[in-house]
């Protein structure tokens, strides 16, 4: 018995032993790190500001479908259009009144060396349109010239049903105005019945005058049914005739600033985009003629 008990007993006293080896402290590693060399990227900033620009009514498609698509992609950005002539647009790059003036014609000598830089974003036609019920169809450089200076004032004169023409189109300074003179050579010649101040103006006045011709930004005439386009020496005014120069009264579009001076982020990232192969499904939807590759 006294065996069987002194047996247990040192049974007890080893797995004793055993528990405290088990049970040994062992120190916590030490849960200070340097956070001196870890480097925190900050969020990238979101685009914010406003964008103004001003100008060329003809370019209201183009310009107007480039900034609701930069303003989706960019909320926090507001791009504003004041649609007031080339004339005006460029004054107001010229004078820092908006951020980016819009122009319906290359800009002259004296205005670029006046500080202003020109960057072409797409190409237009000039459509010549009379009215829908017009039987004429075509018409060349040389006859529309004749046309707006007077020396062709019957429309029988050049295939059309007999009566007297009249000339519709757009104000001293206009972008559209001072291209199609350039091209037709009636520049401070032409005898128009109606100058208006805007594309849209021109459209509707010809499509109330059974007698009336004018001209307008391809842009603006696509889809009418009010005003017919008429061919010009043969050749429609279409975005592919004036891509490959084969349409001859076409115009640029152009976005002015001043040479030198850093627009605001919002400003050159809406021209960035603007002027970027990203934009041309955009620009060809509004029925221009996009450059950028």
């Amino acid at each position: 018995m006294k065996k069987t008990l002194a047996l247990i007993l040192t049974l007890a006293l080893s797995l004793a032993a055993l528990t405290g080896c088990g049970s040994k402290t062992e120190t916590p590693a030490d849960t200070n790190t340097d956070n001196s060399a870890q480097t925190e990227t900050p969020a990238e900033t979101a685009l914010s500001g406003s964008v103004s620009t001003n100008g060329s009514t003809s370019m209201e498609k183009v310009i107007g479908t480039l900034s609701e698509q930069f303003m989706a992609d960019n909320s926090g950005v507001t791009v504003t259009y004041d649609p007031t002539g080339s004339g005006a647009g460029i004054e107001a790059a010229s004078n820092g009144s908006a951020d980016i003036g819009l122009a319906s014609r290359a800009l002259k000598d004296e205005e670029k060396a006046g500080g202003l830089t020109e960057t072409v974003v797409a190409l237009d036609g000039i459509a010549v349109i009379v009215n829908a019920d017009s039987k004429v169809e075509n018409l060349t450089v040389e006859q529309i010239g004749k046309i707006f200076t007077g020396e062709i004032t019957d429309w029988s004169e050049v295939g059309g049903d007999a009566g007297t023409i009249s000339c519709i189109g757009r104000e001293a300074g206009s972008g559209t105005r001072d291209g199609f003179e350039s091209i037709t050579g009636t520049k401070d010649a032409c005898k128009l019945d109606q100058e208006l101040t805007s594309t849209g103006g021109v459209i509707e006045a010809v499509a109330g005058n059974p007698n009336a011709i004018g001209y307008a930004s391809l842009s603006a005439v696509e889809g009418k049914d009010t005003v017919k386009a008429v061919t010009v020496g043969g050749v429609a005014c279409t975005e592919a005739t004036v891509l490959d120069g084969s349409y001859a009264i076409q115009r640029p579009f152009v976005l002015v600033t001043k040479t030198g001076e850093t627009l605001s982020d919002a400003a050159q990232a809406f021209f960035g985009y603007a002027t970027s192969t990203a934009a041309n499904d955009l620009i060809k939807a509004a029925g221009a003629v996009p450059v950028a590759k």
